[in-house]
């Protein structure tokens, strides 16, 4: 495994394309506040040539974050919101008339499904019967059947949005075919300011288009790259099935499918990374296996043992200290507000020690002694609100 990972990234035709892949990700966290676990996997999910499901409330950049992706990529792009009353002919295109009365039934798909490199679709769990069993086979075998005919189509990456998930047992197996399924929910916390900020200066001077940084057919050699490295060490293996057993004994359903390629997508994290071989780190992966966003909690607890360990150790410096510094910033200002000469009301201090409570969370999977510190001063502030209000 390790030489041929060791291979792939040294290739002189294969490591330029992972570094150009890696400056995708970087301009869209510039332009995208607090959205660096949904772009990640965007990226691993291109990359490894597996679909990512988005899920989260109108208005949190779902479909923004797809668009832009495409445009970072020169590829045939098709992007679509579907409902209950979409016709198959909106997706596949419409009948080849001359074609059929030749007695043959073929649709005309240029620009459209058929021909799209990456993909876009919006609310698809609202799709109908009709188009839903046609996305079945295209997901899991890149292949359309129009009539008697059996379309294989060029798709690389297929991403697709919801608001919610699906209750009708009947989407089940289309929901099985997303193996990545990440929650986009609204900017909250340490980042609002920085997502104010950011979006009035876009209100003000949006930014210009971008040039390609990834063609379609550099994309294509990934993938091919990452299907030859696809052995990893047994020790990782071990660890990997110990989890699956773990998760699916805890009651949450994880496929046989999914667990093949939720593996392939853990290779992946370390093929973008530039590492040699993958580490029990790369299985953070499995937290994102939830079918539904209850789950994530559970999930969350079984994998982060393992996995947190190896992610800090290889964490990036300057990547870690500027997040650091934000939440110091947010955190003095909390602690300014707590102990002002203003009395807070009982909703403005509900609201502080939720955002303390934020903050925890995001500390908690830092490393360092300032994250520690800081650690430390919370449990103070929340010491010193909590235990007068209970013995009020």
């Amino acid at each position: 495994m390790a030489s041929a990972l060791s291979d792939a990234l040294g290739s002189p035709r294969i490591a330029p394309l992972i570094l150009r892949l890696a400056q995708i990700g970087r301009v869209l966290e510039q332009q995208f506040v607090d959205k660096q676990e949904v772009i990640q996997l965007m990226l691993l999910s291109a990359v490894a040539g597996e679909h990512l499901l988005i899920v989260g409330p109108p208005g949190t950049a779902k479909s923004a974050l797809v668009t832009r992706f495409s445009q970072l990529i020169s590829a045939r792009y098709f992007e679509y919101l579907l409902t209950r009353f979409s016709e198959p002919s909106e997706l596949l295109g419409p009948l080849d008339v001359q074609a059929f009365r030749e007695g043959i039934y073929r649709r005309r798909g240029e620009r459209l499904l058929p021909t799209a490199e990456v993909v876009f679709l919006d609310e698809i769990f609202k799709a109908n019967s009709a188009i839903l069993n046609s996305l079945l086979s295209l997901l899991n075998e890149r292949r359309l059947h129009i009539g008697s005919e059996r379309i294989d189509v060029p798709l690389l990456a297929l991403f697709a949005a919801s608001n919610e998930l699906p209750s009708d047992d009947s989407l089940e197996a289309l929901l099985d075919r997303f193996v990545l399924r990440v929650s986009c929910q609204n900017v909250q916390g340490y980042h609002f300011h920085d997502l104010l900020q950011r979006g009035l200066d876009m209100e003000q001077q949006p930014s210009p288009p971008s040039e390609p940084l990834l063609s379609a057919d550099e994309l294509r050699s990934l993938q091919a790259a990452l299907r030859r490295t696809l052995r990893p060490p047994e020790a990782l293996l071990a660890t990997y099935r110990d989890l699956v057993f773990q998760i699916r004994g805890e009651g949450i359903a994880l496929s046989d499918r999914r667990a093949v390629r939720l593996l392939k997508l853990a290779v992946a994290s370390a093929f973008l990374d530039g590492r040699s071989e993958p580490d029990a780190g790369d299985l953070f992966v499995l937290r994102h296996a939830w079918n539904s966003p209850e789950q994530a909690e559970t999930l969350d607890a079984i994998v982060r043992p393992i996995v947190d360990g190896p992610r800090q150790r290889r964490a990036a410096g300057p990547q870690v200290a500027t997040r650091i510094e934000d939440i110091l910033r947010e955190l003095a200002r909390i602690r300014d507000l707590l102990r002002g000469a203003a009395e807070l009301s009982d909703v403005q201090l509900f609201s502080q020690l939720r955002a303390l409570s934020a903050l925890r969370a995001s500390l908690s999977s830092l490393p360092g002694e300032a994250a520690d510190r800081a650690l430390r001063e919370i449990d103070v502030l929340l010491s010193g609100v909590i235990g007068p209000a209970h013995a009020a």
